[in-house]
């Protein structure tokens, strides 16, 4: 009990830090990400989207969590082809990675519109199709839930002080958001060696490194800077429009078609050059997030490099059989490559060391309960 009762004196007397002044875990090289003005970061806030992060009570049948699709231990992905919601539902994509969400300038695969955390939290709370964590309509119980917790009575006045009533729908979204957005990833070996530790990584990934970021590869135009990601946004850097790219993974027709209900951007805008567009995810952590691509169809980076070598995957039968090289809406830098057995272990080696073990196992983002 006196532990926890520092704990939330400490909150309490963090609850009015400002963006400003919230000291964020920045590894080399990473900026400051931005902050929505009418949400600014406080330890107070962070601590309590942590709890509810973790909560099963943040589903309507009690049995997930958004950690339930969104494990520490693999960057907060699932390791499913598509993640299962709560009452058996899966989705149509991949559960993405939230390492360094903070930066994204859209979230989601391919949804153009969803572009603050506060917002895409609604989906998965109350979404229908399909459901995720399956609270429509049960916003009053949810409520009622978190206010029989005496934790949540302390948390939520540590970190919205000034509201009458701070068990809200908003504030628990705010609260959400600003966790995610501590969802920092920093410190791997390829960020040490950048900051001149010479021994963080083999000579095979400095190689692997070169091969990445050249000509011959291509991978460094969509997966560029220092999160791996061709449209970020930051302290400094004003926001961009959302960038998509069709890889030549599907040819369903020979005309360029996707799976129905997983085009891609083309959902959203119905122009048939957006077929198969899908965000670029961040490269970071990516060694633990198997399976790939939108839909997980693609099982191990070893798989992926085959694909992209190609110029586009191949499919020669069954429902989804095409060519995907030949995809009249594929992105012009997916071109193909050859690599050497050597060259291919040394690429291997360079996304190996975009591994940060100190954000797969930090205790301050792990479950608080």
């Amino acid at each position: 009990m006196l532990r926890r009762a520092g704990l939330i004196m400490l909150l309490l007397g963090a609850c009015a830090e400002a963006a400003d002044d919230y000291e964020w875990p920045l590894g080399v090289g990473l900026p400051v990400p931005l902050v929505p003005d009418d949400n600014p970061m406080s330890t107070a806030k962070v601590e309590l989207g942590r709890h509810l992060f973790y909560d099963t009570r943040l589903s309507g049948n009690h049995s997930q969590a958004c950690a339930s699709c969104h494990l520490q231990e693999l960057a907060f992905t699932d390791g499913l082809a598509v993640s299962e919601g709560s009452t058996g539902q899966h989705t149509p994509r991949s559960s993405m990675s939230l390492a360094n969400v903070a930066y994204a300038t859209t979230l989601t695969w391919a949804n153009p519109v969803l572009l603050d955390l506060e917002a895409q939290m609604l989906v998965p709370l109350f979404g229908a199709e399909p459901v995720e964590l399956g609270l429509r309509g049960l916003e009053d119980e949810l409520l009622a839930r978190l206010r029989e917790v005496p934790r949540y009575q302390e948390l939520f006045a540590a970190a919205f002080p000034d509201d009458a009533e701070p068990i809200s729908l908003h504030n628990l979204t705010r609260a959400l958001a600003c966790f995610e957005r501590r969802l920092i990833s920093g410190n791997s070996p390829h960020d040490r060696y950048l900051a001149g530790d010479t021994s963080a990584i083999s000579e095979s990934a400095r190689r692997g490194a070169q091969l990445f970021n050249g000509e011959k590869l291509e991978c460094f135009h969509c997966h560029a800077g220092f999160n791996f990601q061709d449209s970020v946004a930051y302290v400094g850097k004003p926001p961009r429009n959302g960038i998509y790219h069709n890889t030549g993974l599907y040819n369903l027709d020979g005309k360029g078609a996707y799976p129905p209900g997983n085009t891609g951007l083309h959902e959203f805008t119905g122009v048939p050059a957006d077929m198969g567009r899908f965000r670029v995810p961040t490269l970071r952590n990516i060694a633990v997030t198997a399976p790939y691509m939108h839909d997980g169809s693609i099982a191990t980076l070893d798989e992926v490099l085959d694909h992209y070598a190609a110029g586009g995957r191949t499919i020669a039968e069954g429902p989804h059989a095409g060519v995907g090289r030949d995809n009249p809406y594929k992105s012009s830098f997916i071109r193909g490559f050859e690599l050497s057995p050597q060259e291919r272990a040394d690429v291997l080696a360079f996304l190996g060391s975009l591994t940060d073990e100190e954000f797969l196992t930090d205790p301050e983002l792990a479950d608080p309960w």
